[in-house]
C-alpha cells in the first residue's frame, strides 16, 4: 500500500508542471495605442481570456503608429516566448521578417485588423476593406447623388488595410458625378491631431470641396477639434453642401453624429476581433486546423439607426 501512494505522489508530481503548462499567454499588438479604437479590439481580448481560463491577454504595441517599433516589440514577445502573437499590422513589407522569425521559433502568429497576405502569418481575423470602403463611398453617395469634389483622409500610407478601403470607396463612386481632388488621400500615420489638420488643409486648398471621407476614425477622436473643424463648416453641412462620412463607429462618434458633427459612420467591429483572435491563437497552438480569413462583419450608421447603436 506504501508503494502505491509513493507511486501515486510522484505520478502527481510528474503531472503538475505539464498541467501548469496549459495557460497560454497570447499577446495582441496594436498599430498604436494612443489610439482608442484598438481599446475595443484589447476589451475583447481580456474578455475571451477570461472566458476560456486558460489563457492570458497580453496587450502591447507602440504608444503612436511607428512599424519599427512595432517589429520590436514583436521581436521581444519573441524572445519571451510568449505562446501566440496576433498583429495589426503597420507596414506589411516590414512585418514579413519578423513573422517569419515568430514562426521559426514555434509560435504561431495571425493578424487582425490589417493583415501582411504575403507573410508567414497563418490566419487573419477583420474587416473585409474593399468592401468597407465601398460601404463609404455609397453612404456618400446616398447623401449626395448629384456629386462633386470629394477628398479621403488615410492613415499610414503602408497599411494594406487602409489602402483596400480607398480603392473601395473609388469603386463605389467610380462613373458617379464625384471627383477625387489632388493630393488625396492625406495620410496622418494615426496622428490623431494630424487628421483634423488635414482636413482644414484640404478644405483650404478647395474650398468648393463637397465631402471629406477619413476611411480611418482618427479625426473623431479627438472630438474637441472635430468639432471646432466641423463648426466652420456647420452652414454648409446643414444646407447639404457639404459632407462628412467617417469610418468606425466608437461611442464618441457615434455620439458626435447624433449631435449632427457627421452625416454617415461605417464601422468595424474590433472587439469581434479581439475576441476571434484568442479563439484562433489557442485552435492553432492546439494543432488545430483554422480559417484562412474570418471577417467580422461592418455596421452602416445614420442619424435613423445612430440612437439603437447607442443603446
Amino acid at each position: 500500500m506504501k508503494r502505491l501512494i509513493l507511486a501515486a505522489v510522484a505520478a502527481a508530481a510528474l503531472t503538475a508542471p505539464a498541467m501548469a503548462q496549459q495557460t497560454y499567454k497570447f499577446a495582441i499588438v496594436p498599430k498604436a495605442m494612443n489610439n482608442p479604437y484598438f481599446d475595443l479590439s484589447r476589451d475583447g481580448c481580456m474578455k475571451r481570456a477570461k472566458e476560456l481560463g486558460n489563457v492570458e491577454c497580453i496587450y502591447k504595441g507602440p504608444v503612436e503608429h511607428e512599424p519599427a517599433s512595432q517589429v520590436q516589440i514583436i521581436q521581444d514577445l519573441i524572445s519571451q516566448k510568449v505562446d501566440g502573437i496576433a498583429i495589426s499590422v503597420s507596414d506589411a513589407a516590414a512585418a514579413v521578417r519578423v513573422i517569419k522569425a515568430a514562426r521559426d521559433a514555434g509560435i504561431p502568429v495571425i493578424t487582425f485588423d490589417a493583415d501582411a497576405p504575403n507573410s508567414a502569418r497563418q490566419a487573419h481575423v477583420g474587416t473585409d476593406n474593399r468592401a468597407m470602403g465601398r460601404a463609404l463611398g455609397e453612404e456618400l453617395l446616398k447623401l449626395r447623388p448629384d456629386g462633386g469634389k470629394y477628398a479621403m483622409v488615410s492613415g499610414g500610407p503602408a497599411a494594406a488595410n487602409l489602402k483596400e478601403r480607398v480603392e473601395g470607396v473609388r469603386d463605389a463612386l467610380k462613373g458617379s458625378k464625384w471627383t477625387e481632388v489632388s493630393g488625396s488621400p492625406t495620410y496622418c500615420n494615426d496622428d490623431l491631431a494630424l487628421a483634423v489638420q488635414q482636413m482644414q488643409d484640404l478644405k483650404t486648398a478647395n474650398p468648393d470641396l463637397a465631402a471629406i471621407v477619413p476611411v480611418g476614425g482618427w479625426p473623431m477622436f479627438v472630438p474637441e477639434a472635430y468639432k471646432s473643424f466641423v463648426n466652420k463648416n456647420k452652414e454648409a453641412m446643414d444646407q447639404g453642401k457639404f459632407s462628412l462620412v467617417v469610418a468606425d463607429t466608437l461611442k464618441v462618434q457615434l455620439e458626435l453624429l447624433r449631435d449632427g458633427y457627421a452625416n454617415a459612420l461605417v464601422g468595424q467591429r474590433p472587439y469581434e476581433m479581439g475576441e476571434k483572435a484568442m479563439d484562433i491563437l489557442l485552435q492553432l497552438k492546439k494543432g488545430e486546423k483554422v480559417q484562412d480569413i474570418v471577417y467580422a462583419g461592418i455596421d452602416r450608421v445614420t442619424k435613423d439607426n445612430v440612437a439603437s447603436m447607442l443603446k
